[in-house]
């Protein structure tokens, strides 16, 4: 998939390096399950699982992020497709020198286009630390529908967090604002 900056493809072990780097920093990790820091071996085994996966297969499947003008990881996007193929969640990750430029919100964008326009689902969904402002407001930017907070609902890193949940109907989709 492609928007006008940007290239979303299948992952590669080539990507193990970068994919160590940007998860292994604490403040990128901080909202997500895995600790930081991840070995090059962890990143490679990753890259190894990601680059088998099957995209319309339900469960994950993790697309690499990168730049059309310059090759190179810069982040990566998920897509956990239901068992009936009629909704998909999504999370997302991006290197620190990379965030804050709009490269997610236009990655985010394309695969939500994708999913409920090409693809023709039903609902996609997100969910994020309640304190993750940013993956908040990109979402709603995307044109995501906050749904419900749950409330000291997840236990990670030694401590409750809350949730934040987010939807969008294929009905829905085009009303609001779109980044691609």
């Amino acid at each position: 998939m492609e928007t006008t900056r940007l290239l979303l493809r299948r992952f590669t072990v080539a990507d193990a390096p970068t994919l160590a780097a940007y998860r292994s920093d604490p403040e990128v990790s901080r909202y997500q399950s895995w600790e930081s820091p991840v070995p090059l071996t962890e990143a490679e085994r990753l890259a190894g699982t990601f680059s088998a996966g099957d995209p319309r297969a339900p469960g994950w499947f993790q697309y690499a992020v990168e730049r059309r003008d310059v090759p190179g990881l810069i982040g990566d996007i998920g897509v956990c497709r239901s068992e009936d193929g009629r909704q998909a969640e999504l999370g997302f990750t991006f290197a620190p020198e990379f965030q804050g430029q709009g490269y997610a919100t236009e990655a985010v964008a394309r695969l939500v286009r994708f999913l409920l326009v090409e693809e023709g689902l039903h609902r996609v969904s997100a969910a994020c630390d309640g304190r993750n402002v940013r993956s908040a407001r990109l979402l709603e930017r995307v044109g995501f529908r906050r749904e419900g907070h749950l409330v000291r609902s997840t236990w990670i890193k030694g401590e409750w967090t809350d949730d934040v949940l987010f939807g969008l109907l294929a009905a829905e989709y085009g009303a609001g604002p779109s980044a691609c």
